[in-house]
C-alpha cells in the first residue's frame, strides 16, 4: 500500500532568515562569519520545498526540519512531529549510551567483543569482511558510526542493551524516538518492523546539541560528534558538501560537517550538522517511498540532493 502523506498543504514554510547571530561556540574554523544579509536574498529553500512537495504528491511521506544552530529557531519545517522509521539513524542515541557508559567507567572502551556472540548481518558493513574475530567497544563504535555497519551496531546493543538505550532516549527528552530492535538483514512477523523511528525535529535538535556540547556532557557529545564525523556516506544531503567521503573533519574551507544516514528499502533518512563562515545549521530529512523501481528510489535521492545544494548556499 502507498505511503501517504500526511496533510494537503506545502510541505513547509521558511521563515524570514535571522540577520545577527552569535558566535558559533568554537565548532567552526576560519575566519569571522560574514554579515547574513548578504545572501538573505538567496536563503528561501525553494528549491527543495519544490522536490519535496513533488514526492508528497507521488505519495510519499516526508518529513523535514531545519534549525539555526545558534539560536536554535527554526528555519524549515514540514511534517517535522510525525513518526517515521529511520534505519540506520537510530544508531546515534545508542551511541550517546556507549559514549556515556564510557565516560561513568561502567563500560571499557577496550573491552573486547566476539563477533561469533553477536547477531550478524550480512546485507552491509565491514566488520564481516574483516579477519579479526573480535573488536574493543571503541572499535565497533567507530564502524557503526562511519561504515553503517549493523553486525557492530549489533554487539553495541547487546553489550549496553536496548532498556539502557531507550531510558537515554527518555533521558534526553526525545518523546517520539524509539530504537525498536536489533539489525537484521530480514524481518519476520515476529519481529519489530522496523529497527528505529524518530522524528525529524528531535533527530536535528539532537545533533544541534551534540555540536554544543549538550547531550549528556560535554566529553560525551565530543565523542559522538567525533564519532560521527568518520560516517562515510556523503551520498544523500551530504553529496552536495564536495567532501572526501574518507577524510572531511578538518576541511580546508571552513566547512564543518557531521552527519548519519539511514537506508531501508522505501526508507531513506539523515540528520546533521553543516556550518561555514556565514551560518550554521542542523538539518533532518526523512523521505518513505514505494521503492518500485530505481526510478522511485533516485527521485527521493534528488531531494536530498537539492537540500544539500540549498543548505551550502545558506552556510556560505
Amino acid at each position: 500500500m502507498p505511503l501517504e502523506h500526511r496533510g494537503r498543504t506545502p510541505v513547509g514554510t521558511p521563515p524570514e532568515p535571522q540577520r545577527d547571530t552569535a558566535p558559533l561556540r568554537g565548532t567552526r574554523r576560519g575566519n569571522s562569519r560574514l554579515p547574513r544579509r548578504a545572501a538573505v536574498g538567496r536563503r528561501t529553500f525553494s528549491s527543495t520545498l519544490k522536490a519535496l512537495d513533488e514526492l508528497a504528491r507521488s505519495g510519499a511521506q516526508v518529513s523535514v526540519r531545519i534549525d539555526d544552530l545558534d539560536r536554535g529557531t527554526p528555519v524549515l519545517s514540514g511534517d517535522d512531529f510525525v513518526t517515521l522509521p529511520v534505519a540506520g539513524l537510530g544508531v546515534v542515541p545508542l551511541l550517546v549510551e556507549v559514549a556515556a557508559q564510557i565516560e561513568a567507567g561502567t563500560l571499557d572502551a577496550l573491552e573486547i567483543v566476539d563477533r561469533n556472540a553477536v547477531d550478524r548481518v550480512e546485507g552491509g558493513g565491514v566488520w564481516q569482511h574483516l579477519k579479526a574475530p573480535a573488536l574493543p567497544v571503541a572499535d565497533l563504535a567507530v564502524l557503526a558510526a562511519a561504515a553503517g555497519d549493523g553486525t557492530a551496531a549489533n554487539a553495541l546493543i547487546t553489550r549496553v542493551g536496548l532498556p539502557a538505550v531507550r531510558a537515554r532516549i527518555e533521558q534526553l527528552g526525545l518523546a517520539r524516538t524509539a530504537l525498536l530492535d536489533r539489525f537484521r538483514d530480514k524481518r519476520g512477523p515476529d519481529d519489530a518492523p522496523h529497527v528505529a523511528l524518530g522524528t525529524t525535529r528531535e533527530f536535528a535538535q539532537l545533533f544541534a546539541a551534540l555540536v554544543n556540547s549538550e547531550v549528556v556532557s560535554a566529553g560525551v557529545s565530543a565523542q559522538v560528534a567525533e564519532w560521527l564525523s568518520l560516517n562515510h556516506d556523503l551520498s544523500l544531503v551530504a553529496s552536495a558538501t564536495g567532501l572526501d567521503p574518507f577524510a572531511h573533519f578538518n576541511d580546508e574551507h571552513g566547512l564543518l560537517f557531521i552527519n548519519k544516514t539511514g537506508q531501508a528499502p522505501g526508507v531513506r533518512a539523515e540528520a546533521g550538522v553543516i556550518a561555514g563562515p556565514r551560518a550554521g545549521l542542523s538539518y533532518a530529512l526523512t523521505v518513505c517511498f514505494d521503492d518500485l523501481s530505481i526510478s522511485h528510489r533516485l527521485r527521493a535521492h534528488d531531494a536530498f540532493r537539492v537540500l544539500g545544494v540549498e543548505l551550502m548556499e545558506f552556510v556560505f
